[in-house]
């Protein structure tokens, strides 16, 4: 059963890290959560909490398309809609292969482009709706072996804020959110197979080195828990009218500023000088 009065958000990318965290901090705020990710066995615990488990994967259409029909027949529209899916493909430009390349791309910006553009008529016609798109702080700053990582979030931020001109005439709000250093699976997804593509090559020095400095920068506990990044969903959710963008957790906003205001140059020395 679910509460007509209630908004409806469908999380993806949910089975763990900060969608999970987002996607509790939401049932807890009372909304009808719809959670969604290709790992459907990881969301189980969401689903005894009351929220609505679906299989999904956003590289396939056919995936979207099986998950937007049963959502739209069983809610009508979605209310807020957390594109959170993506990952990090890291090595050095050399080293990684388009098609590598090419999927970097399709979790991080087709896949969820595709959703979004399933989901909007609905919202359009309600005249009402949040579009939260989870970039990171990649997504204003770089770093060497991140190159389609970071390619990958710049494009969503330039995507997320047309879309923003587009759709607010709709009533519908675009938020950018850009976390910084978050406790999650991602230092483990990122190190294997950066170290796989260009450990042992030309740019091996600099990919141990930053694999160590990742793993003992987790280790040491420099990083800030999915749970920030949940409540900054939850505040842009609330809010009647949300920031643009949020950035939030360890390291996001000094580096974003550093870049912003101190120059290229000066934010490679910051960069490179970690790598030594």
């Amino acid at each position: 059963m679910t509460n007509p009065s209630a908004k409806v958000a469908l999380v993806t990318g949910a089975s763990s890290g900060i969608g999970k965290a987002i996607a509790e901090r939401l049932i807890e705020d009372g909304i009808t959560v719809i959670v969604a990710a290709r790992s459907y066995d990881k969301m189980a615990d969401l689903e005894t909490r009351g929220a609505h488990r679906l299989h999904l994967d956003v590289t396939n259409e056919e995936s979207i398309q099986n998950a937007v029909s049963e959502i739209l027949t069983t809610y009508g529209v979605v209310d807020v809609l957390v594109n959170n899916a993506g990952f990090g493909c890291y090595g050095a430009v050399e080293d990684v292969t388009l098609d590598d390349a090419r999927y970097q791309f399709e979790v991080n910006l087709f896949g969820l482009a595709r959703l979004t553009q399933l989901l909007l008529p609905k919202m359009r016609e309600k005249g009402a709706g949040k579009i939260i798109n989870m970039s990171s702080m990649g997504g204003k700053v770089y770093a060497p072996l991140g190159a389609w990582y970071h390619a990958s979030k710049h494009a969503l931020e330039g995507w997320s804020d047309c879309l923003r001109l587009e759709v607010s005439q709709f009533g519908i709000n675009v938020v950018i959110i850009e976390p910084g250093v978050i406790k999650t699976e991602f230092d483990d997804v990122l190190s294997g197979p950066m170290l796989k593509r260009s450990g042992a090559g030309a740019y091996g020095k600099m990919t141990q080195i930053l694999a160590k400095a990742t793993e003992e920068n987790y280790a040491a506990g420099n990083a800030s828990p999915p749970s920030v990044i949940a409540d900054v969903v939850s505040k842009a959710v609330k809010a009647s009218q949300p920031r643009t963008r949020y950035a939030a957790g360890k390291l996001a906003k000094p580096l974003i500023f550093i870049r912003t205001w101190l120059g290229d140059r000066f934010f490679d020395r910051i960069v490179m000088s970690m790598l030594k």
